[in-house]
């Protein structure tokens, strides 16, 4: 943890170079919600990490461009999107869903799906196990609500240390609760570099010139 002005790019990397000095080799990946600061930052400080977009931030994005009756229905069809078995299925549910968003005088709504779409399929390329926990940043956010109850409660504190020391004290009592990873035997597979591909991994095969399911 540690006390910054605001989530820009120098904010972030000199978070992330702190990390590095200490001994974080590069993550083999990032999900993150729709501050660019972070982006810029991996790029300063950690360029070969893999990158994911949260997907409920992106879905309130794009709800915001839908006008409200016609919310439910295009809440649906996301959550189909989202939740698409391959990335080649996602994808061609983009591409419906974005017919729907001009049928309905919204097309900005489903063009906003391109702005970040390469992060947004990201967690196609790691175990299907996984997925849960990567298509969002919600692994973070709920633990952060315990914090947001407590310095609400405080209203403000005089000192940034002593509001770092509350809001540390505060995880390390959520931690106990922590939902634990799926499948946590993958995470050596995925440290030393396996390959995935629609969350199943991929085995070279010698008498063919690209990667296999394994």
């Amino acid at each position: 943890m540690e006390a910054g002005q605001r989530e820009s790019t120098e904010s972030w990397s000199a978070v992330l170079r702190d990390l590095k000095k200490r001994g974080l080799n590069t993550p083999c990946l990032v999900i993150g919600d729709g501050h660019l600061g972070i982006w810029g930052a991996l790029t300063n400080v950690y360029p070969g990490a893999q990158e994911q977009r949260c997907w409920n931030h992106r879905l309130v994005n794009v709800l915001d461009r839908v006008p409200k009756k016609h919310q439910p229905e295009a809440k649906a069809l996301l959550r189909g999107l989202m939740y698409a078995d391959t990335q080649a299925a996602a994808t061609e549910r983009k591409q419906g869903f974005q017919k729907w968003c001009r049928k309905h005088g919204c097309a900005g709504a489903g063009e906003l799906l391109d702005e970040d779409w390469e992060r947004l399929v990201t967690y196609y390329r790691f175990p299907l196990e996984h997925w849960k926990h990567l298509r969002t940043t919600n692994p973070v956010e709920s633990p952060f609500a315990a914090v947001r109850l407590r310095t609400s409660a405080a209203k403000r504190y005089k000192k940034v240390e002593n509001a770092t020391a509350v809001l540390w004290k505060t995880l390390l009592l959520v931690e106990g609760h922590f939902r634990k990873l799926n499948a946590p035997e993958l995470l050596t597979d995925v440290a030393a570099g396996a390959v995935y591909q629609d969350g199943a991994r991929m085995k070279k095969d010698p008498l063919l010139p690209k990667m296999v399911a394994a």
